[in-house]
Order: C-alpha cells, then sequence, then structure tokens
C-alpha cells in the first residue's frame, strides 16, 4: 500500500465531504494507500464542532441514475482526523505548516472566498480572508525552508489556482513578507486550477427523508451528506503517482488546459438547463426529472444536447458520452431540482451558455438551429410573465418591447438581428397555438 496521503482541507461544508473526501476514503477502501484530512474552517461559524463531536466521522449517501438505472451508495467517511477553527485555536492552524508530512491542500470556500482584502493584517489571528490564511500558514512553512504544497482549488471560479496564487502573492507585497518567500511560493509550491463536477445535495432538508436515514443508521448524524452518484475532477497537472485516483477508478482527468472541459461543461450541462427550462416551465412542468419523466420535453431535451449542442463541439466519444451522463443525471429522481430556480438571471445565463453554441452552429451549417432557437422564444415568451426572475431592468425591458427589439438590444454580447425570422416564428408560434401545440409542431420539422 501507498504512504500515506495527508491534506490540509479548508472547508467543512457538504462539497468536499462529498466529493473530495469520498475520493480518498474509497483509497483507503481499495487499499490503494490510506488517508488523513485535517479539516479547517475557513469562517468563524461553520460545522468543526459539530463534526469533532462525532469523531469528524460522517455518512455520505450517493444517489443517482447511472445507464438509466438508478443506483445508490452508502459510505461511512472516516477520514478526517481533525477540525480545526483557527479563530478559536489560532496554534493548532499555523502548526500544520510544520507538519512536513502534508504534501496537499484543497480548498472550497465559495466563489468569493479567493478575493484579495486590504483590511487583513498579517498579525491577525488568522486573517480573515481564505487567501491571507493561506500565506500565514505558507509563511510559517516557509520559514522553516520546508517543501511547499500542491494546492487543489475547487472554488467555482476560472482559473481557481492562478487566481488564489496572485492573491497570495498579493498579501506577500502587502504584508512586505519579502522576494525570497515569493520566490519560495512560485518554485516550490504548485496552485492546481481545477474544473469540479458533482451536484451535492447536503443535509436532507425533507422531514421524512431525513426519518429514513434516522432509522436506517439508527441514530442522527448531524453531518449526514447526500450527492448524486455522477463526478468529474478535471485538474491542471499530473499527479497520479501521489494521488492514485485514476487507479481507483475515478473520473479524474489530469491535464494541461482545464478550459476545453470548462466549455463543454457549460455548453453541454450548463447549456441543456437553460436551453430547457422556460419553455418546460411554460409547459407546465415544475422540476428537472419532471421534464425527463414527459416525452414531449425529453425529446425536446435530447434534440437540443445531441443534435444541436454537441456537434459544435465535434461531436467527439467523450462529448456524446457527457452528454449521456447528462441526461442521467437529469433524471435523478433524488433531485428535485426546481425549474424556477434554475430560470433565475436567465437572459445573461443564455448569452453566456446558448448563444455561442447557435452563432457556432450558423457558421457550421448556415441555418440557425431549431430547438435552441424555440428555447430563445420561449425565454422572451416566459418573461412576458409573471415568474421571470431577473435585474429590474431587465424584466422591464423584456416585458414591454417586441422581439425585435429584444433581438436588437445590448442585452446580447454578439449581433442576432438576423434570428429574428425564425425567433418570432416560434414566438407566434407559441402565443398563437399554446406552448404544448408549438413543441409538438418544433418536434416534427426536419
Amino acid at each position: 500500500m501507498q504512504e500515506y496521503i495527508r491534506v490540509i482541507q479548508f472547508g467543512e461544508g457538504n462539497f468536499l465531504r462529498g466529493f473530495v473526501d469520498y475520493f480518498l476514503f474509497k483509497l483507503k477502501e481499495k487499499n490503494i494507500c490510506n488517508s488523513d484530512v485535517v479539516v479547517v474552517q475557513p469562517l468563524k461559524n461553520g460545522m468543526c464542532q459539530v463534526l469533532k463531536e462525532q469523531e469528524c466521522n460522517y455518512n455520505l449517501y450517493l444517489r443517482g441514475v447511472q445507464d438509466k438505472q438508478v443506483v445508490s451508495e452508502h459510505a461511512y467517511i472516516d477520514i478526517i482526523s481533525n477540525c480545526i477553527n483557527p479563530y478559536e485555536d489560532y496554534e493548532s492552524y499555523i502548526n500544520l505548516a510544520k507538519d512536513k508530512k502534508f504534501k496537499f491542500i484543497v480548498s472550497n470556500t465559495t466563489e468569493s472566498g479567493i478575493e484579495f482584502d486590504d483590511t487583513n493584517k498579517f498579525d491577525d489571528r488568522p486573517a480573515k480572508s481564505f487567501p491571507g490564511k493561506l500565506t500565514q500558514l505558507l509563511y510559517e512553512r516557509y520559514k522553516r525552508n520546508l517543501e511547499g504544497f500542491i494546492v487543489l482549488s475547487c472554488e467555482l471560479i476560472d482559473n481557481n489556482g492562478d487566481e488564489l496564487k496572485k492573491c497570495v502573492l498579493k498579501y506577500s507585497d502587502f504584508w512586505n513578507l519579502g522576494e525570497d518567500f515569493k520566490n519560495w511560493i512560485s518554485k516550490r509550491n504548485t496552485f492546481c486550477s481545477t474544473l469540479v463536477d458533482r451536484i451535492v445535495t447536503g443535509y436532507p432538508k425533507d422531514e421524512k427523508e431525513l426519518e429514513k436515514f434516522r432509522e436506517e443508521l439508527g441514530y442522527d448524524d448531524k453531518c449526514l451528506d447526500t450527492a448524486e452518484i455522477f463526478h468529474q475532477w478535471v485538474i491542471e497537472g499530473d499527479f497520479e503517482e501521489l494521488l492514485p485516483f485514476r487507479k481507483a477508478g475515478f473520473n479524474i482527468i489530469w491535464t494541461d488546459d482545464v478550459s476545453p472541459y470548462k466549455k463543454r461543461k457549460v455548453r453541454i450541462l450548463n447549456g441543456a438547463h437553460t436551453s430547457l427550462v422556460l419553455g418546460a416551465r411554460l409547459y407546465g412542468l415544475n422540476t428537472v426529472d419532471e421534464c425527463l419523466n414527459d416525452d414531449t420535453i425529453n425529446t425536446f431535451l435530447n434534440r437540443c444536447v445531441f443534435d444541436e449542442i454537441i456537434p459544435t463541439l465535434g461531436s467527439n466519444q467523450d462529448d456524446i458520452d457527457f452528454g449521456n451522463a447528462v441526461i442521467d443525471r437529469f433524471s435523478n429522481p433524488f433531485i428535485k431540482h426546481q425549474l424556477l430556480s434554475i430560470a433565475l438571471n436567465s437572459v445573461s445565463k443564455f448569452d453566456v451558455r446558448v448563444l455561442p453554441t447557435i452563432v457556432e452552429y450558423k457558421e457550421k451549417y448556415k441555418v440557425y438551429p431549431k430547438a435552441l432557437s424555440f428555447s430563445l422564444a420561449a425565454l422572451i415568451k416566459f418573461y412576458k410573465g409573471d415568474e421571470a426572475n431577473d435585474s429590474e431592468s431587465v424584466m422591464e425591458f423584456m416585458k414591454k418591447s417586441t422581439v425585435k427589439e429584444i433581438l436588437d438590444s445590448n442585452l446580447w454580447h454578439v449581433n442576432i438581428s438576423d434570428m429574428y425570422d425564425i425567433v418570432n416564428n416560434y414566438y407566434n408560434m407559441i402565443s398563437n397555438d399554446g406552448i404544448k401545440t408549438a413543441f409538438d409542431k418544433l418536434l416534427k420539422e426536419d
């Protein structure tokens, strides 16, 4: 068995416990290597105390659909050895830097976690921001002339590893920690940008569901976590020898560049969500899994994904496999993803997630994609109603403007005025014939 993997983990929330900690647990279960995780609570208030009351152990339930079959898995995760709240025990936190056996740092401190805050001081115990805390830890490591860390950032921002490194270097300058320290950061530490993909639903909100778990376990797990079966972690770098996740059979991709995978996720997963939900809501559905159980909406979704989105990406087998996984994920009966929740700020989402596909499809095939154009018409129709949730200016403009005015506007990052004929045709079809007849007519078109 490989030597211990020792990890400092910034974040004690549902996501890392249902994602990275699960992978590390399975490495131990498969007798590939043992893992030891010390969790650092990045905010003053968190779950550290609750975890410690359970000896840092918790139950994880993975539930979802694979190859059209409902599957589930239960794991008792026992690889977290300690949980430190640096606001209450700064010494234990900073002493982690002295242990040369720690090689990895993993973080998930939310999208707003990676930011520079000039109100942080080096003498704060601890610094308020996550990059500030990390800089303090790294400086303690540097003073002992130890090897640095491999940092795996899981925050949902572009180039998360690069952005975290920039913040740390900025704190180094701001706190006058010296050029030698900055050189040590750059030469003896690796900040990996990563792309994470798994829906972690966390502690059950439904009391009946929670009671079922309590009955099965025989006790009340205050840190119970739930997530979907699907997972993917794309990491810039290659540390498979140190972190043998692929050997354990996980969908981990070591790469030189995360961006193509980010594009695929945005276009297929997020694009499918955005192109689906508004028409489906007009159709009278409430949740994503309901959409997959309706033949009409399911057919529409598959047309969007496999006939229009994936062809613009090249239609390679990896894209097709990812598309099939998306359909399985949307079918998950354990996740009640509300359409109205996904519909929040749909105009800007459509511009980023769907419009690039429409433009590239037109460039490639010389015609506009019908299903995605229909979804734009459905978006416009949806914003004429009372359920849209967006900025006041966007909602006011969408409600009072004609289709032509909307397409001609600066809401979009490209000029789509020449989509007027196809979008207006579908908009009139929805308005005059009703959404159900409009879907039927669309799906009968060649």
